[in-house]
């Protein structure tokens, strides 16, 4: 545990409590793709079998539990809710994201540090955690204006990933045996993904105006 690996877990959880402030105090899921929701559902949990093997600490463990609970409880609303169901843009959000959940799935089987269940599935998680965040930016991409409470939603994840690149650096530079290079390149590439919608969140910013991408 270091500073940035702090940082990124607390900027994690406040995307989560954003996303489900938007989605219970508006009871809608408007600007939200379901889809990347669900593969955070699959990642979460293929990540954290080895919470019926291995224990770490009790503030992993707390955490672990918090994540796979709420992106459960996030699909679980927009899938079955009365009211919020009935919110989802089912056309905006087309994005075949079962490809995603395939190509991954073959990479961890190709590339893994082990070739054990967990580990493969730990492989599986960080490679389907890079890319699922893009059936979200095709939907904002495609909506064209972003709410504000989806747009600080996004932010955070994508600075939750940005803090945790700066952890592997540091852990590069004061650990013997830096190990996590599959985190670390994956990382790398989930960042980059968000690099247009920062730089639209920074000029909305500055400009103090509504956030909007081009179509």
């Amino acid at each position: 545990m270091n500073v940035f690996r702090l940082a990124g877990d607390m900027t994690h959880l406040l995307s989560i409590l954003v996303l489900l402030l938007k989605i219970y105090a508006t009871k809608s899921c408007s600007g939200i793709s379901r889809k990347t929701q669900e593969l955070y559902a699959i990642v979460f949990v293929a990540r954290y079998l080895d919470l019926f093997t291995d224990f770490i600490s009790v503030y992993n463990t707390i955490m672990k539990l918090v994540f796979i609970a709420s992106s459960l409880a996030i699909v679980w609303c927009m899938r079955l809710h009365p009211v919020v169901r009935r919110t989802y843009d089912r056309e905006l959000d087309s994005f075949r994201h079962y490809f995603l959940v395939g190509a991954s799935f073959a990479l961890a089987l190709i590339l893994h540090e082990k070739f054990t269940l967990l580990e493969i599935f730990w492989a599986f998680s960080i490679y389907l955690e890079a890319v699922a965040i893009l059936p979200q930016l095709v939907l904002l991409q495609r909506s064209g204006n972003v709410d504000n409470l989806t747009g600080q939603y996004v932010f955070f994840l994508g600075a939750y990933r940005a803090f945790y690149i700066l952890n592997w650096i540091y852990r590069y530079l004061t650990e013997t045996r830096f190990t996590r290079w599959i985190a670390c390149v994956s990382g790398v590439v989930q960042t980059a993904l968000y690099a247009d919608f920062f730089y639209y969140y920074f000029i909305s910013w500055k400009n103090n105006s509504k956030l909007k991408l081009p179509a």
